[in-house]
């Protein structure tokens, strides 16, 4: 069951990831581990894959800060996961490095129950156009996002992902409302074709940001062609 946060706009309905695989190897072969980039010592590695890429990065995070494992591998894969390459593919391969198994098994049970409670996809609950986004919050960011946004361990952070056009839009409202910076921008389209941006500020501030984020994606679905409204008028 997703925990709903209460700064989210009314009318929107969680589209919960869904963890398709997860496999742990004990002690990986030192060659894997060198091609992953695996610190010293840290021998076991967990495999993750989800039917939601960022929800998935977001709960990779999370596992940070409840295990000693660090992020290795995390990638998104081309056009999502209506286009798997096969059944246990999702779109989004994670791994998880840590000096043993247990270690290891740690981080994964924070990432199943992240996935379970927090970090999901919403879409409006009404209307003929109902894209998909991510509109999520972080209040304190583990050791990978941090590392991507280039902030402290610790800081909020803005996580905010939707279709093309939905995002572009959002994200010119989320950057107004609140007194947040742009720190990682990901311009359309992603591998799963999106865009969005980490934003980061206070934790009211991130907040502020999301909600408006989220209120404009929905407002875009509402009005998709609001801005061809001159198309109506003869030129002659």
């Amino acid at each position: 069951m997703i925990d709903v946060p209460a700064w989210l706009p009314a009318g929107l309905q969680p589209q919960p990831a869904r963890l398709i695989a997860c496999q742990v190897l004990p002690n990986a072969d030192p060659s894997l581990r060198n091609q992953l980039g695996c610190a010293a010592g840290h021998t076991a590695l967990g495999f993750v894959s989800a039917d939601q890429d960022d929800s998935t990065y977001a709960a990779l995070d999370h596992a940070t800060k409840f295990a000693r494992v660090d992020v290795v591998y995390a990638k998104s894969f081309y056009a999502g996961s209506a286009h798997a390459s096969g059944p246990l593919s999702g779109e989004i391969l994670g791994v998880l490095a840590g000096p043993d198994p247990d270690e290891v098994a740690e981080g994964l049970a924070a990432l199943r129950d992240y996935l379970d409670r927090k970090a999901c996809f919403y879409a409006p609950a009404e209307g003929v156009v109902r894209p998909a986004f991510f509109p999520h919050v972080i209040a304190e960011t583990g050791q990978y996002l941090s590392r991507l946004a280039g902030i402290d361990a610790g800081e909020p952070l803005a996580y905010l992902i939707a279709p093309p056009v939905e995002a572009m839009v959002a994200l010119d409202a989320a950057l107004k409302a609140a007194d947040v910076e742009l720190r990682q921008f990901f311009g359309p389209p992603t591998e799963t074709n999106f865009g969005g941006a980490y934003l980061t500020g206070t934790l009211y501030a991130c907040e502020a940001a999301a909600a408006a984020f989220a209120q404009a994606v929905v407002e875009v679905a509402r009005s998709p062609l609001a801005g061809a409204k001159r198309m109506d008028r003869s030129r002659g």
